[in-house]
């Protein structure tokens, strides 16, 4: 390769290594603030509404959060009620990030330690606080045991075999969310205001599962926090 050829490749690099997006560290302190907006409909610490109106967001895997924001974001998810927190100026791609890794950090229990409270270190705040981070979701109708089974047949290999979720293949938890709450997605997915499989947008998973079947599902889910 001749020097002048040598050259031009070596600043063609350098242009190209200076064009490329530099990795940015997760911001705790930003994505704490920005749940703080958040917070007014899913709760201090992404518990959601009791009637299943908001969902938990506590601990679900952040590449999925990041992916349902930009499809508010994109018009893609229809959703009147985000459409104001979603546009660039109020929430870039950096807030969208940190809020969603700040929330799928949070742990909620689903009981409380046995403590007494006579002793002499007992913290009363500190239980307080505690007791704020405590989700329990009612159990549903239907027949667990045929729901356990339908599960692992229908769902476990995406959702995991509890329904809560995986991280690494950014896959929500079913798990420790409201059964209202599923119910209503259901019927968006099969109306196609949601899409299930983004490479299959005309193919709805559900179309082909019977209500009585996803009753019992659900009734098991119910179950998984207890």
């Amino acid at each position: 390769m001749s020097l002048i050829k040598r050259q031009f490749v070596l600043s063609l690099l350098l242009l190209l290594l200076c064009q490329a997006p530099v990795a940015r560290e997760y911001d705790p302190d930003n994505g704490e603030e920005i749940n703080e907006v958040c917070a007014g409909c899913h709760g201090e610490y992404g518990q959601g509404s009791e009637d299943g109106e908001y969902p938990r967001l506590a601990a679900q895997p952040p590449g999925w959060m990041a992916k349902q924001l930009n499809l508010f974001k994109d018009r893609k998810r229809p959703n009147i009620a985000m459409i104001e927190y979603v546009d660039d100026r109020q929430m870039p791609e950096e807030d969208i990030q940190d809020v969603s890794i700040f929330l799928s950090q949070i742990k909620l229990k689903t009981k409380l330690e046995p403590v007494d409270e006579t002793a002499p270190d007992f913290d009363a705040y500190a239980r307080l606080l505690e007791s704020k981070k405590l989700m329990q979701i009612p159990l549903a109708e239907g027949d667990v045991g045929r729901g356990k089974k339908l599960y692992a047949e229908e769902c476990a290999s995406c959702h995991g075999k509890q329904g809560w979720g995986s991280h690494k293949k950014d896959t929500p938890m079913l798990a420790g969310q409201y059964t209202n709450y599923l119910w209503r997605q259901v019927e968006k997915l099969r109306k196609r205001l949601r899409i299930h499989e983004e490479d299959e947008p005309d193919k709805e998973l559900l179309d082909d599962v019977k209500d009585a079947d996803l009753k019992d599902i659900f009734a098991y889910l119910s179950t998984m926090d207890d």
